[in-house]
Formats: structure tokens, sequence, C-alpha cells
């Protein structure tokens, strides 16, 4: 055995995981014994042997007198969470996220998820795709603690230099996958969209799109603040669902037009945009995926009802109604949405969020999520019967790492595929706080909601970096992570 460090105890405790081998381990042998395995294809009993890095072989009975056993007895033993839609460390102009690569992706670890894909700011006014590529790598290389990549960032205009910078930032880093705008300063209009989309076609790079309708929402935003009507709950009716039906809409006829560039709808929130969505589908699109979030499942609009506390929740898309989470939840029953992301974008309430006070369109937009989800889909979505564990694994894991160019290393748990494993024990009891998240929000949108089941042990790549929830890995341990074309091209 190859270390770089020293042989001492883990801060675990007398778990079966105190007496581990800490440091830089390259050959250790590691048999996850008796748990339930759990990929997006059905559920075994099995072990687990991790060999270093890399599972070795998932059968009933392996025996390995040179490993050390992790018991799984009575738990359920998943691919480590892959979050594809994240904001860390994210500049909007006036203010900062406050988490950074590290905090976030802490909490992140925390909550199970193994792997981000960041979603790029926008950079300085006039800048081009690469600017903030390095900007980036500043940020996150050396401080996050789990894999990681990023998502390219279009903004203003698909000039001829843009469209040449997109192909080649995917072919030297990796980046296969870029956002666009439809809102906010610096959105793209029709006629780069569709330049892009062309562009995009033609490379197999996968454009992800955030929907709102600009007009519409400015139009609204703008009355809004004429008749004095500025308190959190004006948020949702500023941004209505139709904003987001017409702009899915819209992005995949354009998409269309091209030959069925290859195309994510982002954080989809509303009963209205899934009709839009089952319409593409029932055309016969291709190269077509949706994601939702823990948020759209779990909350609604009346959160905005508090004038105070509902400025933990503006975010863009807002919360919708019952009606939109209930269709949401049976969509994913019946595998008509492809993933489940958080647009983890946090921002302090006592601090950050005040700006809003008196004026929600001066809130900073975004939400904590990233260590809520696994278990949010878990105790809501497994527990009550509206997915399956199969399914809960397709959509935080296996979907996200085949989309987004990460498969068969990430997103399951088989021979050859990297040792990212998170194992969840369904007696424990979870619970969201100020108190207990381990990023740098001061609140959870889930405060005070009692979870069934909680996270035992999340490794990445083989080493156990959380256990019992308590974060046990190293800063700038996570690789970045260049990928590979997406599974909808």
């Amino acid at each position: 055995m190859e270390i770089c460090g020293k042989k001492t105890r883990c801060r675990a405790g007398s778990s079966p995981m105190s007496t581990l081998t800490c440091g830089k381990v390259q050959d250790m042998k590691r048999i996850i014994k008796n748990g339930t395995v759990v990929n997006d294809s059905g559920c075994i009993k099995a072990d687990v042997l991790i060999d270093g890095e890399i599972i070795e072989k998932v059968a009933p009975d392996i025996g390995d007198p040179g490993a050390e056993i992790v018991d799984a007895e009575g738990k359920l033993v998943l691919p480590g969470a892959v979050d594809a839609h994240t904001h860390m460390d994210l500049d909007v102009g006036f203010t900062r996220a406050c988490d950074d690569f590290y905090s976030g992706t802490v909490a992140a670890a925390a909550g199970g998820t193994t792997t981000i894909i960041d979603h790029m700011a926008f950079g300085p006014k006039g800048s081009y795709p690469w600017h903030q590529v390095r900007e980036y790598h500043k940020l996150a290389d050396g401080n996050a603690v789990i894999d990681y990549g990023f998502h390219g960032v279009l903004q203003e205009k698909a000039d001829e230099r843009t469209l040449s910078e997109m192909k080649e930032i995917a072919e030297k880093e990796g980046i296969s996958s870029f956002k666009l705008y439809l809102t906010y300063d610096l959105m793209l209009h029709d006629k780069d969209v569709f330049a892009v989309l062309k562009e995009a076609k033609k490379d197999n790079i996968l454009i992800t799109v955030h929907c709102e309708n600009d007009g519409m929402v400015n139009y609204l935003r703008e009355r809004f603040g004429n008749e004095g009507k500025l308190s959190a709950e004006y948020h949702p009716l500023s941004r209505p669902a139709a904003a987001e039906a017409e702009a899915v809409n819209r992005m995949a006829y354009l998409a269309s037009e091209v030959g069925d560039a290859p195309l994510y709808i982002v954080h989809l929130s509303s009963a209205a945009g899934l009709r839009e969505v089952k319409n593409i589908i029932k055309r016969g699109q291709k190269h077509f995926g949706v994601e939702t979030c823990p948020q759209y499942l779990i909350l609604d609009d009346s959160m905005y009802d508090d004038p105070k506390e509902g400025l933990k929740a503006i975010m863009s898309p807002p919360l919708r109604k019952e009606e939109d989470r209930e269709a949401l939840w049976n969509a994913l029953k019946r595998d008509a949405l492809d993933t489940v992301a958080t647009d983890h974008c946090p921002f302090t309430f006592e601090e950050q969020k005040q700006r809003g006070a008196d004026d929600f369109r001066m809130c900073p937009n975004g939400a904590p999520g990233v260590e809520e989800r696994l278990m949010l889909l878990y105790s809501e979505g497994v527990r009550k019967e509206r997915i399956t564990l199969p399914q809960l694994v397709k959509y935080t894991a296996a979907n996200p790492a085949k989309i987004f160019g990460l498969y068969p290393k990430k997103g399951l748990i088989e021979k050859g595929a990297d040792a990212d494993i998170v194992i969840i024990d369904p007696d424990k009891k979870t619970r969201f706080s100020r108190d207990t998240i381990h990023g740098n929000a001061d609140y959870s949108c889930y405060e005070g909601m009692e979870l069934h089941g909680g996270i035992d042990t999340v490794m990445q790549r083989g080493r156990v970096i959380v256990k019992d929830r308590e974060f046990l890995g190293e800063k700038g341990a996570g690789q970045y992570l260049k990928r590979g074309i997406s599974s909808i091209c």
C-alpha cells in the first residue's frame, strides 16, 4: 500500500470506518458488505469491492482477506449523486453567492453529492467565453472537495468569435455544454440563439437554457414597481408560468429548425411549462432534455405570503402552486423528465437577502439546496411512493452523468466506475436547519422538516469524505472533469 501521510484514526469515532488509513491511498481494498445496491436499472442485494479509487466488482458474498469491511446491513448503497446545476461563488454584480467552491462542495458532499457541474456567471460586459473559463478555474481549482466540471456561458452576442471559442473550449477543456439566458441584461436575443443552436448542432455541443420571456417579465416588474407592489408576494406574479411555457416552446422550435440541435431546459417549474414539454416530445423532437429542482417539488408560493420570510424563497423561476408541484411529481413518476438538480445559489438571509426588504426586485435571486436534494427526494419521493429507488438514482446520478458526458465513470455502481458511493440508512431521521447545514447560508428553505432516512457514509473515489454528516475530506481533493459528448447529442 502506497500512502502519502501517516496511519491514524479518522474522525469517525468508533464507526467501522474509524481504522481506515488516512492519506492518499492508491491500492487499498474495501468491501461494502450486505447492503442493497441501487442503480437506475434496479436494486440487488450485493457486496461492492473497491480497489483504490475504482469499483472492482459487484456481486453477492465477495471475499478478500486483505480488504477492509464496511458493513451496510439494512442500508442502501447508491452511486454518488451528480448535481448538474450549481452556482458556486456566483457574481451577480452587486453581491456574490455566499458559498464558494470550498464551502459549497463541502455542503454538497454532506448531502451525498460527489460531483457538481457548475454554471458560470456572466463575465464583464463585452467579454467572450474563454474569459469565464479562466476565471472559474481560479475559483475552483485547489478549493473544491469533490469532483467538478463547468458549463460555459454565452452572453450578449453570437458573433464569429463567440462561436469559434465555444467549439475550442469544448475541444480543449472538455466543456461540452453551454448555457444561454432568454432574460436578464446580458441575455441572447433570438437571432443569436438561432446562430448558437446551429453551431451546437454541428459540433455536438449541448445548449442549456434559462427559459423565461424577457418582455413579459420586465413589463410586469416595471408595472408592479409603478404601482408600489414591491413585497415578496409580487415576485411570483412578476414571473408567471406563462413566461416559462412560452420560452420553452420557442426554444424547442428554434432548435428543431436547425435539425433538432441538442437542447436542455434547466429548472422547469410549472405545469404550463410541462405541457409544452409534452407537446415537444409528442411531435418527436430529438436531442432534448429537461431538468427540475427540489424546490419546485417540495415548496409552493405560499412561502411568499410573509413579506420578510418570503425573501428566503426569491429565486427565478419562482415557486409555483400546489398543482404545479403535483404535475412535476407525476412527470417524474412517468419518466417524463430527465434530471433533478438544485440550482444551488445561496445568499445570506440576515444580510444579502435584506436588500429586497422594501423592493423584491432588489433581492438577489437564489437559495441553498445542494445539501438537501438527495434526502428530500428519498423522503418525499421514494418513501411517499412518488418515485422508486431506481428513479431516485436515475434523476440524481445516472441521467446527469449520461447527459453531461460523465458516464460510465460517474452515475452507477459497476465494475470500472469511480468508487463514488453514498450509503443511506433508512432508519435514521434528517432535519435541516441553519445550525446543521454545512454551507455558508444562514437558513434552509426546508427548516423544520423531519425527513425519513439519513446519510451514513459518502465516498469519493474510494475515500470516505463524510461519516454521519461530518465532513472528513480535504480542501482541493476534487478533480476537474473534462467531459465527453452528451447522450442527448
